[in-house]
């Protein structure tokens, strides 16, 4: 009764996490992706307000400390957020109100966004800090961009942008670059992923306990590197959360001598939420995640690999079922 009341309330826990800022568009930010937009600065300096490329550059975030209102101007420079001491505004007469939605820009615009009407002001949040797509910093071309297509093995700036704000009657420019990336070599990483699980599977079929402390390990990494990203404001992390959490418990409980089942349940979610769910940085070169690239592909490797070699160890330690008794009659 107590393991089961600790476990309810560490998942609990883990699945409250830090909310981001506020966002001006449903997020669908990547995992990973070939395109890496870097803010390099402002066209003049303002104290107390930044902005950044956040969610592997999907949207940019601005924060405003510095006590009055600054707006982010449209594609027509029409205003379309404006960031206030007690809150965000969206312009809703803005057409980048709804082509900034997605990603991809394909929400449909409606016959009343008028870039030339006057503004009118929908509070979209409290927060000084809001987050957006923008346009002006992605690719948008289908296919490889004629640099990449040339040459695939390096490195590719695409272009310089820009985009404006306002201040009172000052206009400011968030100016940046957008680079193409080449992908890292995804086989190293499967390779790497299955020689782990392999070795998991060795480790448990000699004493199942050793696997207990790589479910730990491998609980711990999972937990660590999804909670980093839920905090950061990346969306659909809480099942590898969840995953973390349980492969944590399976290693204690496994620790104990309960039974292997557990061991398997833990690790088949670890290898599908925390690993294959996150596959995508194995092939593309810029993650969403703070660290460097190579750090959150091996917290995925660390996952798909060690939650397989659960698995396996699982089903090679389920007692198997004893064959039923033949009855003989006199």
């Amino acid at each position: 009764m107590r393991s089961g009341f600790l476990f309810a309330a560490v998942l609990a826990g883990a699945l409250v996490v830090p909310a981001g800022p506020a966002s001006a568009h449903g997020g669908d930010a990547p995992d990973a992706t070939a395109y890496r937009t870097e803010v390099t600065g402002l066209s003049m300096s303002v104290p107390s307000l930044s902005v950044r490329a956040v969610e592997a550059g999907a949207r940019l975030e601005l924060t405003n400390d510095t006590g009055r209102t600054v707006e982010v101007l449209g594609y027509r420079n029409e205003p379309y957020l404006e960031v206030r001491s007690d809150g965000t505004y969206q312009n809703v007469n803005s057409p980048a109100a709804y082509l900034n939605r997605t990603l991809d820009g394909d929400t449909p615009v409606p016959s009343n966004a008028d870039p030339a009407a006057a503004p009118q002001w929908q509070r979209i949040s409290t927060d000084r800090s809001v987050r957006w797509h923008d346009q002006r910093t992605h690719w948008l071309t289908p296919g490889l961009p004629p640099q990449a297509q040339a040459d695939p093995t390096r490195a590719h700036k695409l272009r310089d942008w820009s985009v404006p704000l306002r201040q009172g009657v000052t206009t400011i420019e968030v100016r940046g670059t957008l680079t193409w990336e080449p992908p890292p070599a995804a086989w190293c990483w499967w390779l790497g992923a299955a020689a782990l699980g392999l070795a998991v599977t060795a480790l448990g079929r000699r004493r199942i306990r050793w696997v207990s402390a790589v479910a730990l390990v491998a609980g711990t990494i999972t937990f660590g590197y999804a909670v980093t990203r839920a905090s950061l404001g990346a969306e659909g992390t809480a099942p590898a959360i969840g995953a973390a959490v349980l492969a944590l418990a399976a290693g204690v409980l496994t620790l104990r001598g309960r039974t292997p089942f557990l061991l398997l349940l833990g690790g088949a979610a670890l290898a599908i939420f925390g690993g294959l769910g996150d596959a995508g940085v194995f092939h593309q070169a810029v993650v969403n995640f703070p660290g460097p690239g190579w750090l959150a592909r091996a917290a995925v490797l660390t996952a798909a690999g060690a939650g397989a070699g659960m698995v396996a160890t699982g089903l090679l330690r389920l007692p198997s079922a004893a064959p039923a008794p033949i009855s003989s009659t006199a």
